[in-house]
């Protein structure tokens, strides 16, 4: 006779507690960092909450109304951008020209100068070497600010000041780029391709330019970001070094906006300088967003080593 063995049937009884799975302790830290990066992410979107809402509301609302909300029954985003843009015979488009123009004349060098510069101290050797590391290395500690005074004295003995030159010039030179581009160099070109090429005759430009470049493309973009936003948002140089306000950047050419308002007797126009703000940051968003997965592969890439 066979005997069949069946599942014991579910009951509604409850799990002893020598059968329930034990808590992970990650699971708690889990938690915590999630709450943590929950109210950093809060903490930096609040400004631009603050400004697309504000952007939104007319002169006379930005007193009247919440600083977190809209104003009721008033949405002047389309009059504050066109009121805006044409501002002042459109000098805020002239601004925007201006900024465009520091960007790709002056990111677009630093790039440029900051790759060429990595790839020839990354795969070729001479003497002094050890000497200019260390010199790149002090140069990232020092801030750009520092060095804001005496530019201007030897720009002004030179006569660029008020000229677009004494903004593009300092900006040719990112010593983090530089830095960056370095080591991104020494992990991304293996030396055995480079032997290879040069044993087929190819000349240095050319394998710089046909081999290493392509290599080297999510570390350009990363140092291209970075030297973009340095760019964009530069303040301090430009307010030193221009006196002329056809040739100021948006930074400097918001805050004399700013400054006008605050001004007895001034044209009042924070409605303007708020969404002159917003539309301000719109390319470095669009930057960002566009060229993302360059710029995360770039980063992870540079500082990992096998």
């Amino acid at each position: 006779m066979t005997t069949t063995v069946t599942a014991p049937e579910r009951t509604g009884r409850a799990t002893p507690p020598a059968l329930k799975r034990r808590k992970n302790p990650r699971d708690r830290k889990s938690v915590v960092l999630t709450l943590v990066t929950g109210l950093v992410l809060i903490y930096s979107l609040i400004p631009l909450v603050w400004l697309v809402i504000n952007s939104t509301k007319t002169q006379d609302g930005l007193a009247d109304s919440f600083g977190l909300w809209f104003d009721n029954g008033n949405f002047a985003l389309w009059d504050n951008i066109r009121e805006t843009l044409t501002y002042n015979d459109g000098i805020f488009v002239r601004w925007l020209g201006n900024t465009l123009f520091y960007v790709i004349v002056g990111a677009g060098g630093a790039t440029f100068l900051a790759v060429l510069a990595g790839y020839g101290l990354a795969k070729f050797d001479f003497p002094g070497k050890k000497g200019v590391f260390a010199i790149v290395i002090g140069a990232v500690a020092v801030p750009g600010t520092a060095l804001a005074v005496p530019t201007f004295l030897m720009f002004s003995k030179m006569g660029l000041t008020n000229t677009p030159w004494a903004v593009i010039i300092p900006s040719l030179i990112t010593p983090f780029g530089l830095y960056l581009m370095w080591t991104f160099t020494e992990q991304a070109i293996p030396t055995e391709i480079l032997e290879a090429a040069r044993v087929d005759g190819a000349s240095e430009f050319r394998i710089f330019f046909k081999l290493a470049v392509p290599l080297l493309a999510p570390g350009i973009v990363t140092v291209l970001l970075f030297s973009m936003v340095a760019t964009w948002n530069n303040y301090f140089l430009p307010l030193i070094m221009l006196k002329n306000p056809d040739w100021y950047p948006l930074t400097v050419g918001l805050n004399a906006w700013n400054a006008q308002a605050q001004t007895a007797g001034g044209d009042v126009v924070f409605n303007l300088v708020i969404t002159g703000s917003m539309l301000t940051i719109l390319p470095l968003l669009a930057a960002f967003l566009l060229l993302q997965r360059y710029w995360q592969s770039g980063l992870a890439a540079g500082s990992v080593k096998e």
